[in-house]
C-alpha cells in the first residue's frame, strides 16, 4: 500500500519520471538506435533524485532500486525472454527472477546515489570530479552478469571510443558523468547567465574566488581536450596503419533450431539444417574461396565431432557431423571454425565403465584445417547463468532445460593454416547426402588428392557468446592474435535489441586490442568490426533468418596496447587521487 500511495503522489510521479529519463535516454543512445546526443542527459535523472533526497540514505537506496528495475525493463527486457526460453522457466518463476536480477545485478544505481550524495554533502560545493569518482566506484565494485557500463553508450561516438585503448569503457563512464554534471549544473538559463556575471564580478572584486572558478573552467576544458583530442589522435593514428596481411573470412548464419518442445521432428530438423549449411557454404565458395569459414555457437546443436569413449557413451558424437565438417574444409580447401558439445572425465581417464556423474561437458569451438583434420579447440570459460549452469544445485529441478556445463581451463589462441590455392582435383564433390554412407576417414580418403602441406599462417583469439563483453577476461589471453572471433547464439532472445546490444558491448575489444572482430551468430546479427571499432560497411545480417556475410579481415601489426598491458590502472589511479584529495579536503574543513 505504501508503494501504491507513493507512486500516485507528486513525489512518486517525479521519481518515476527521473527513472524514465535515465532509462529511456540511455536506451536511445545505445544500439540499435545509436542517438548519442541523449547520453549526455541520461544521468540527469540520477542527479535530480540525489539532490531531492540528499543525505536521506534509506530513500536513496529505494530510489536506486527503482532506477535498476526501470532500466532493466527498458534496456534489458530481453532477460525475461532468456529466462523463459534459454532457462526454460515458467512465467511465474521468470518474473521474480527478472525482478531479482534487475535489483541484484544493478546495485550500481543505489551504490552510486549513496556515494555521490555522501561526497557532495561533505564537500558542500560544486565539484564534478565527485560524479566521475562515484560512477567508477559503482561500476567497478558491484556484481554484474551482463557487464554493461555507461561508457559503452558514450562509445557510440567513434572519436571518444578510441580512448578505450587506455581505459576500456570505465574511463568513458567517468568522462560522461563529469561532463553531464556540468550540463546539469548549468541547465537553467538564468543560472548560466548568473554564472557568467559571477565570473565578471569575481574577476574584478574577489580574486580568490575567481581563481577557484577559473580552476573549474580550466578543468572542464582540459578534460574535453584530453578525451576528444586523444580520441582524434588515436583515430587517425590507427586509421593510417597498414595491415601486414588480409584474410578472406566467410560467416555462415544457419538459423539452427533451439529445441523441439513444439513437436517438430528433431531428426528432420537436423537433416534440414545440415543440408542448409552445406548448400550455403557451397554457394558462397564454389567460385570464390576463403581462408576461414566461421559457424556460430550452436550452429549444429547437441552434437560433437570429438570421437572418444566418453562422447560415444553419452551419445553426443555423431560421425555425420564430423563427415560434413571434413567435406566442407576439404571440398573448398579452407579452415573451418565451428561450435560443438564436448565431454571428458577429470584427469583424462577413460575406462570401459564410465559413470555419467563423473563426466564434464563443455561448450566448445573447434578448428578443422584445410585437410579435414580436427585440430585445436577452445572450451568456454565464462558460463552463462540460467542457461549453462545454475547458481544453486536445487535450482536445476526448476528447469529441465538448463545445462550443467563445466568451464574450460585453457585460454589459448587458435592457430589456422594456409588454405588450398588450387581448384579441387576430385571428379565428384561430396555433399551432406553422402555422409549417410561415408565415415569421416572415408571422406578424407575421397579427397586425398586435395590435401596440402600443413602450414600455420597465424592465429586468432576465440570467444564464445558473452565472453566478448568482459574486458578484464579477454585481456588475459596471451600472444598476438591476427583477429578476434566471437561465436554466439542470440536466438534465445528472439527478435529483440539484445543481439545489437551484445555486439555493442563487445565492440570495444576491437579498440582495446586494435584487432578486427569477426562476430558469427546463429540467427543474427553477424557483423565484421575493424580495429577502430567501426562496423564494416555498416552491414549487419538480419535477425531470425539464414544469411552469409564475407569480408577481407585486415591483420593489424602486433602491438600490446596500454589496456592489454595495464588493464584498469588509469581508472584505479584516478579513483585513488580523487579519494586522496577528498580526504585532505575533508580533514582541513572538519
Amino acid at each position: 500500500m505504501k508503494l501504491a500511495r507513493f507512486l500516485i503522489s507528486r513525489e512518486g510521479f517525479i521519481s518515476v519520471l527521473c527513472y524514465t529519463v535515465t532509462a529511456v535516454f540511455s536506451f536511445l543512445s545505445f544500439a540499435p538506435l545509436n542517438l548519442p546526443i541523449f547520453v549526455w542527459f541520461a544521468p540527469f535523472g540520477l542527479f535530480i533524485i540525489e539532490k531531492r533526497n540528499r543525505g536521506e540514505w534509506k530513500k536513496l537506496i529505494y530510489h536506486g532500486f527503482g532506477f535498476a528495475i526501470l532500466f532493466y525493463l527498458v534496456s534489458f527486457h530481453w532477460v525475461y525472454h532468456m529466462t523463459t526460453v534459454f532457462g526454460g522457466f515458467d512465467w511465474y518463476l521468470a518474473v521474480p527472477i527478472f525482478i531479482g536480477s534487475a535489483i541484484l545485478l544493478n546495485f550500481k544505481f543505489p551504490v552510486y546515489l549513496l556515494i555521490f550524495s555522501f561526497l557532495v554533502k561533505k564537500v558542500g560545493k560544486f565539484f564534478p570530479l565527485i560524479a566521475s569518482f562515484s560512477i567508477l566506484f559503482a561500476e567497478f565494485f558491484t556484481p554484474q552478469v551482463f557487464p554493461w557500463y555507461f561508457g559503452n553508450v558514450v562509445a557510440e561516438n567513434q572519436i571518444l571510443a578510441q580512448n578505450a585503448e587506455y581505459t576500456s569503457a570505465y574511463g568513458l563512464s567517468g568522462f560522461l558523468f563529469f561532463v553531464s554534471y556540468y550540463l546539469f549544473y548549468l541547465k537553467n538559463p538564468k543560472k548560466f547567465l548568473h554564472f557568467l556575471s559571477l565570473i565578471q564580478s569575481l574577476i574584478t572584486k574577489h580574486r580568490k574566488l575567481a581563481k577557484q572558478l577559473l580552476v573549474g573552467i580550466v578543468s572542464l576544458l582540459i578534460v574535453l581536450v584530453l578525451f576528444f583530442g586523444n580520441g582524434f589522435y588515436l583515430y587517425h593514428k590507427w586509421d593510417n596503419v597498414q595491415p601486414i596481411a588480409e584474410r578472406e573470412v566467410l560467416i555462415v548464419q544457419p538459423n539452427a533450431p533451439l529445441e523441439f518442445r513444439d513437436g517438430r521432428n528433431p531428426a528432420e530438423e537436423i537433416r534440414n539444417l545440415m543440408t542448409r549449411i552445406d548448400r550455403m557454404v557451397e554457394t558462397e565458395l564454389k567460385q570464390k574461396p576463403v581462408d576461414l569459414v566461421v559457424l556460430p555457437e550452436s550452429g549444429v546443436p547437441f552434437f560433437t565431432t570429438h570421437d572418444s569413449e566418453v562422447t560415444r557413451s553419452i551419445r553426443i558424437y555423431w560421425h555425420q557431423f564430423e563427415s560434413l565438417m571434413a567435406i566442407i574444409s576439404l571440398r573448398h580447401g579452407t579452415n573451418l571454425f565451428y561450435n560443438e558439445l564436448d565431454a571428458d572425465i577429470p584427469g583424462g581417464k577413460e575406462s570401459a565403465r564410465i559413470i555419467r556423474n563423473d563426466i564434464r561437458t563443455y561448450n566448445s569451438s573447434v578448428l578443422m584445417n584445410p585437410n579435414g583434420e580436427r585440430k585445436n579447440s577452445y572450451q568456454k570459460v565464462f558460463l552463462l547463468i540460467f542457461g549453462e549452469y545454475m547458481p544453486f544445485e536445487w535450482m536445476y529441478a526448476l528447469s529441465g532445460q538448463t545445462g550443467q556445463f563445466a568451464p574450460g581451463t585453457k585460454m589459448d589462441l587458435i592457430p589456422y593454416y594456409e588454405s588450398r590455392q588450387t581448384p579441387s582435383n576430385v571428379t565428384k564433390d561430396l555433399h551432406w547426402e553422402d555422409t549417410f554412407g561415408l565415415s569421416p576417414d572415408s571422406v578424407r580418403e575421397h579427397y586425398r588428392s586435395n590435401q596440402i602441406e600443413e602450414k600455420t599462417i597465424g592465429s586468432f583469439l576465440p570467444l564464445i557468446c558473452y565472453e566478448v563483453i568482459i574486458s578484464e577476461f579477454v585481456r588475459k589471453f596471451e600472444g598476438d592474435p591476427d583477429f578476434i572471433v566471437n561465436v554466439t547464439n542470440d536466438k534465445w532472445y528472439g527478435n529483440s535489441v539484445e543481439s545489437y546490444q551484445h555486439h555493442t558491448l563487445g565492440r570495444l575489444r576491437a579498440i582495446e586490442f586494435r584487432k578486427w572482430i569477426v562476430r558469427s551468430t546463429n540467427s543474427g546479427t553477424s557483423v565484421f568490426t575493424d580495429h577502430l571499432g567501426r562496423n564494416i560497411d555498416n552491414e549487419f545480417t538480419p535477425i531470425e533468418t539464414t544469411a552469409t556475410i564475407r569480408k577481407k579481415v585486415s591483420v593489424i601489426p602486433g602491438e600490446m596496447t596500454f589496456y592489454r598491458l595495464y588493464g584498469n590502472l588509469l581508472s584505479y589511479l584516478f579513483m585513488g587521487i580523487v579519494g586522496l584529495v577528498f580526504f585532505v579536503y575533508a580533514k582541513r574543513n572538519s
